[in-house]
């Protein structure tokens, strides 16, 4: 099937010349001589792509743009203005409004045929980002094979503060935090990352450095994905980008949270809510109690204090049977317990 092109023009040579050499290389055309006869005949016709004038009698172009962009039908059909006016101003206007591409007259026919068929792949492109949507698990497993699994020694740094990211990465089994230090040594913790998590993403999202640094806190097993699959991926599939806006939402969340409990929360309270991050993140899943391995300093870095603090936060919550050490571990004996700890 022929693509269909409407033409909204009141210069009668300029209008039927451009559906003239149109005709001829297949496409089929609609002609306006005025916007408000242009708005019509797109509704009737819902064409491919639309040229349009901006000076015209009756309805200008950016209002022809304006009623088409209201209405669902045609809101997403690709829009370029063709007109002789060239000031910044007039271009900025149409673009602001959600115009596509600009023609200036006089445009000769190569400048036409460039500017359509650069809005056709840019809409065939679009469809197949929409069309990945219901395929979520398969793309996003693609996505993981771009990358290369590497082994990583227990307490290793992955990538540092201020470093350009050239990877994304996932956990495929192990431990890894996200933590900020600060110039006097201390360290303050942003997240925890076990098995199937991805990291790593926030810098290469918003083009960036590294705001953070990452280490492993055990022996670990992690993928390496170059960074030009992760943004090729993200900029042509759905699934892929409403994964990792979802991720960055839940960290905005997460930071705000954690800013509040720095802020207004003890450091019992936040002992305790450390202890319960580690445990939704790496414990064993049982019901209401739980064992989980973590050293004192990065624990310590999770609640933002002392370590020392720390060590006599953790000796009155044996001391409450809310916890028990066995070696390296602590087994908490009640989460409830935990959440319920008031300020």
């Amino acid at each position: 099937m022929n693509k269909k092109v409407l033409i909204i023009e009141d210069n009668d040579d300029i209008r039927e010349s451009t559906a003239e050499v149109l005709d001829l290389a297949g496409y089929e055309t609609f002609t306006a001589k005025h916007g408000k006869l242009g708005v019509e005949i797109a509704l009737n016709n819902l064409p491919d792509v639309i040229l349009c004038d901006i000076m015209m009698p009756e309805l200008d172009g950016y209002g022809v743009l304006y009623l088409l962009n209201k209405n669902q039908k045609t809101a997403n059909i690709p829009f370029i203005f063709i007109t002789a006016k060239t000031e910044r101003a007039d271009m900025r206007k149409g673009m602001e409004m959600g115009a596509d591409d600009y023609l200036t007259k006089p445009f000769d026919d190569i400048e036409l045929f460039r500017a359509i068929e650069s809005r056709f792949k840019k809409k065939q492109q679009s469809a197949g980002f929409n069309a990945t949507s219901g395929n979520s698990e398969t793309v996003i497993e693609e996505l993981r094979k771009k990358g290369k699994s590497k082994p990583i020694v227990n307490k290793q740094i992955i990538y540092v503060e201020g470093d350009e990211p050239t990877h994304l990465y996932y956990l495929v089994k192990g431990q890894v935090k996200t933590y900020k230090r600060f110039k006097d040594g201390r360290e303050l913790s942003s997240n925890l990352y076990r098995d199937g998590d991805f990291f790593g993403y926030e810098s290469l999202c918003n083009g960036g450095v590294y705001t953070d640094n990452a280490a492993t806190l055990i022996e670990s097993d992690i993928i390496h994905i170059p960074k030009v699959d992760f943004m090729e991926y993200l900029l042509n599939h759905q699934t892929v980008s409403k994964t990792f806006i979802g991720l960055l939402s839940g960290n905005i969340s997460d930071k705000g949270r954690q800013m509040l409990q720095l802020a207004y929360s003890s450091v019992r309270k936040r002992v305790a809510e450390a202890l319960l991050q580690v445990a939704a993140k790496f414990g064993d899943g049982k019901e209401d109690s739980c064992t989980i391995r973590i050293s004192r300093d990065d624990l310590a870095a999770l609640v933002g204090t002392a370590s020392e603090t720390v060590s006599r936060m953790l000796a009155d919550f044996k001391d409450e049977k809310l916890i028990d050490k066995t070696g390296n571990a602590i087994n908490i004996l009640s989460l409830e317990k935990l959440r319920n700890i008031k300020q």
